[in-house]
């Protein structure tokens, strides 16, 4: 979701690419969902392993879950390391309209939380 947000809101400022300490191939049917609400089609992305990205060097490289803090290498490439914790909202196990509130919820902090944070690096305070 990290990825159709930053691509599409701010296209032209930043490129995101999204990757995984264990990716499951697929991206979950509801996050395809919650962002559809948006107007932002995420169907044809991947979920791709962080492996495919050593070596290459960012501006920002940004972790959202408390897993992917907990697991992700030390990232040794350029670029400002920054984490953000959400739950991972494919982990909630409650009826459809709270599993579609979870992945709502943590479109809306991601959209928020990245969001503040690349405009302080636009702008210099990072």
């Amino acid at each position: 979701m990290a990825e159709g947000l930053v691509n599409h809101f701010l296209a032209g400022q930043w490129e995101a690419r999204s990757a995984g300490t264990e990716p499951t191939g697929y991206v979950h049917p509801l996050a395809i969902e919650a962002m559809r609400e948006l107007n932002i089609d995420i169907f044809d992305q991947t979920s791709k392993l962080v492996d495919e990205f050593r070596g290459l060097d960012f501006d920002a490289v940004i972790t959202v879950c408390d897993q992917a803090a907990k697991n992700c290498p030390v990232w040794l490439g350029k670029g400002r390391v920054k984490h953000f914790g959400f739950p991972d909202p494919a982990a909630e196990r409650g009826s459809e309209v709270e599993q579609i509130a979870a992945f709502r919820d943590v479109r809306d902090g991601l959209r928020k939380a990245i969001f503040e944070y690349l405009t302080q690096i636009t702008a210099g305070e990072q």
